[in-house]
């Protein structure tokens, strides 16, 4: 065999120094297939999945400390077809590897530690990993957690706002209808007490009117009022008020005034007509006897006559009418009453 191998050799060094030798390229082109468990298969991309694991495994023996047993060896250069050498990944961006390259900065290896650091432990702030958070999902509980008893205590301000504002506005409400009782309490006192005054004060005048005004007789029964119908009178109604009383009891001046007239009136029989100082006429009629004369000044309580039965009468009594100073008769009992006495 040594004869063989070295008829070979010289035979290509006979070829020639004009002979050009390439790169080794073992692809399927330059290989020929060889039978067996050791047959490189075809990939859809033209790689052999031999070479790529080749590839990886070189540089992942390097990146695992190769590179300490080999600083005590001669540099060997390792070539890769173009077809692998691009498909293979930076060698920088490989966790653990790209930090052993003599240009990278401590930039770059800052940022290669934050990359290779546990992926447990993104997003959490200085504040949660002193509080003793040490996973990033129990971080976002946390925040979970915090955003959630934030927003219930809001809604609890929120309705316990809402509970006091309802209250003030009911305590409000509740303190108006008291008030509003009060004045309307306090508005029916007031009224009471100037109707108690204004009836006192009715009174004392009254009082003092019944002082300067009397009843015309004594000892007397009302049988006839203003306005009563009735066929007696020639008019269809009575026009004065009747006090029947025994013949010759005593006819007293009302209010002091002046004698108008004294005389024979027809069916009035004997009248006497005593005017006030403001015109009202008091007409005194069916009396037995005059004891006054025209012109005449009388008081309140003077006696002016006697009660009698002339005239269109059926018995004994005074018929008393009152005029206005217009000539108008109106009720004698309510003008009694006005001026404080009560027939």
């Amino acid at each position: 065999m040594a004869g063989e191998l070295g008829s070979e050799f010289r035979a290509d060094r006979n070829d020639g120094p004009d002979r050009s030798w390439g790169e080794w390229n073992p692809t399927e082109e330059s290989v020929r297939p060889v039978r067996g468990k050791h047959r490189v298969a075809k990939q859809r991309n033209g790689l052999a999945r031999s070479s790529t694991v080749l590839g990886v495994g070189v540089i992942a023996a390097v990146g695992a400390g190769g590179m300490a047993s080999a600083q005590s060896k001669p540099p060997v250069s390792i070539s890769l077809p173009d077809s692998i050498s691009d498909n293979l990944p930076d060698a920088k961006s490989l966790p653990g590897v790209g930090s052993l390259f003599s240009g990278e900065s401590e930039a770059d290896k800052s940022e290669a530690a934050a990359a290779a650091a546990p992926l447990t432990t993104a997003g959490l702030t200085t504040a949660e990993a002193e509080q003793g958070a040490t996973d990033a999902g129990e971080a976002l509980r946390a925040r979970i957690l915090q955003q959630a008893e934030q927003q219930q205590d809001a809604a609890d301000a929120e309705a316990k706002a809402a509970q006091e504002k309802a209250a003030a506005e009911e305590a409000a409400a509740e303190a108006k209808k008291q008030q509003d009782a009060a004045d309307a309490k306090a508005a029916a006192e007031k009224k009471k007490a100037e109707e108690k005054a204004k009836a006192k004060a009715e009174a004392l005048r009254l009082a003092k009117l019944a002082a300067s005004y009397a009843i015309p007789t004594s000892s007397y029964t009302i049988t006839s009022t203003f306005g009563q119908a009735g066929t007696m009178w020639s008019s269809g109604h009575h026009t004065g008020l009747d006090f029947a009383a025994p013949t010759g009891t005593p006819i007293k001046a009302i209010h002091g005034g002046t004698i108008k007239s004294a005389g024979w009136s027809g069916s009035y029989g004997y009248r006497t007509v005593l005017e006030l100082e403001d015109g009202t006429e008091l007409w005194f009629c069916h009396q037995s006897s005059i004891g006054v004369g025209v012109g005449q000044k009388v008081a309140t309580g003077d006696t002016i006559g006697r009660v009698g039965a002339t005239g269109n009468v059926t018995g004994p009594h005074l018929h008393l009418e009152v005029h206005t100073p217009d000539g108008t008769g109106i009720d004698p009992m309510a003008w009694l009453r006005a001026k404080g006495l009560n027939p």
